[in-house]
């Protein structure tokens, strides 16, 4: 039996016990699996958090340097993302440079780290066109089970909520938190054939022939979205996403300052 076949006899099953309103691991179609928070993991790092999302194991870990800024922003600090997928968290990972799937995870992450404001980063100018503060986060896969996204994107809100600036090092005055601005939360969701569910584990995230991302914030404003793969959403479905990206939107960020202590 080819691969292909197996393939589409897996989503045939898995579509209809969708059908059915039921998932393959007892969830209801826009249900998350477990989540579990963990700020402030890794001692030698500024910053830093790990999330359980379900099986999915994401660790962020976030260093401070000083350095010049970007010159059509001379007063505003700098945040740089990237995202490893090592052979250890999947054999669907390949050792070497940065894939596609590394590439667009970082991308995803970072732009709604921006978009959402999660940092002042005006408050992280020392010195305008001289001197600002520069953020490097850096994402982990420790195990992949789908969803990368979503638990990606907690684990960089929980580690810069969890960094302090190290303002000693450089003589610049006494460390400080990382000022919080906004606490954004992206939510995931894939379509198999014409049914949508949120938070797609690995064997959904196989068969899926669209998937679709939303940043909300905490006014329920939606920040940054992100399509992929091949498929297309109707403009109902998007409607309908949005939405419920605001309702569970609510429950992420609980879960996330209720773990960083948020105010």
């Amino acid at each position: 039996m080819s691969q292909e076949t197996i393939a589409q006899i897996l989503k045939e099953y898995i579509y209809q016990s969708l059908t059915e309103k039921k998932r393959t691991d007892g969830r209801e179609l826009y249900e998350y699996r477990q989540i579990q928070i963990e700020p402030g993991v890794i001692e030698v790092a500024e910053g830093s958090a790990r999330v359980h999302l379900g099986n999915t194991d994401v660790l962020a870990g976030i260093k401070i340097a000083t350095g010049e800024p970007f010159s059509d922003t001379p007063d505003v600090g700098v945040l740089t993302t990237n995202a490893e997928l090592i052979p250890m968290a999947s054999p669907y990972f390949e050792s070497g440079p940065p894939n596609p799937k590394s590439i667009e995870l970082s991308r995803v992450v970072d732009r709604g780290l921006r978009e959402g404001e999660v940092i002042d980063l005006k408050k992280l100018c020392i010195e305008p066109g001289e001197k600002v503060w520069i953020m490097f986060l850096d994402l982990h896969i420790l195990d992949y089970d789908g969803n990368l996204f979503d638990a990606g994107a907690l684990a960089s809100v929980a580690a810069l909520a969890s960094t302090k600036v190290p303002a000693s090092q450089y003589e610049l005055g006494d460390d400080f938190q990382l000022p919080i601005k906004n606490w954004p939360v992206m939510t995931t969701f894939a379509k198999i054939k014409d049914v949508t569910v949120l938070d797609p584990s690995l064997e959904e995230e196989k068969v899926a022939d669209a998937r679709l991302s939303i940043y909300t914030d905490q006014d329920g404003h939606v920040r940054a979205m992100q399509k992929g793969l091949n498929g297309g959403f109707t403009l109902d479905e998007v409607k309908d996403m949005v939405k419920k990206s605001e309702e569970k939107g609510k429950e992420l960020r609980k879960i996330l300052m209720d773990a960083v202590g948020g105010a």
